[in-house]
């Protein structure tokens, strides 16, 4: 159980221990970034087929719903083909911002990556400042597939 400020409490999951809300959170995802949901489910039935570190999924929990979550994937739709495996589709639940979620999602996707023999993991974003309080480094700009600006790689050891 991670806690929040005050009386929030919240559980961080992962997906391969609760298969069966897999649809739910596909389809959180899918509203949440705009990617075809059918991108997510497969992404997501490859976790829960495969016993291999990527991809994986997680998940805050409140009260049985989903207030945040993130994916780890080989590539997130970058041209850096080489760093490898990407935290994916952070998203936190705009009443639940500031309070943690997030950076529990990331603490816990870190510790569960190097359980699973992944010590290093790669983050595209173009947020400037809030990687780096949950020991997350710039390391380049990387071209996004199909966007016209380079975007911030972020490197997590």
């Amino acid at each position: 159980m991670f806690g929040g400020i005050g009386a929030m409490t919240y559980d961080i999951i992962r997906l391969e221990d609760r298969p069966d809300i897999k649809e739910r959170a596909a389809q959180w995802f899918h509203e949440k970034w705009g990617i075809p949901l059918e991108a997510y489910m497969e992404s997501m039935e490859e976790c829960l087929e495969k016993d291999s570190a990527v991809p994986q999924w997680y998940l805050a929990m409140e009260c049985g719903q989903i207030i945040g979550g993130l994916g780890v994937i080989d590539n997130d739709f970058h041209d850096r083909k080489d760093l490898t495996p990407n935290v994916c589709a952070v998203y936190t639940e705009e009443h639940k911002r500031g309070h943690g979620v997030a950076g529990a999602l990331l603490n816990a996707v870190c510790e569960d990556m190097r359980n699973r023999g992944i010590g290093t993991l790669y983050l595209v974003t173009d947020h400037t400042t809030f990687y780096e309080r949950y020991g997350w480094e710039f390391l380049c700009m990387v071209q996004g597939d199909g966007e016209p600006e380079q975007t911030r790689m972020y490197i997590h050891k």
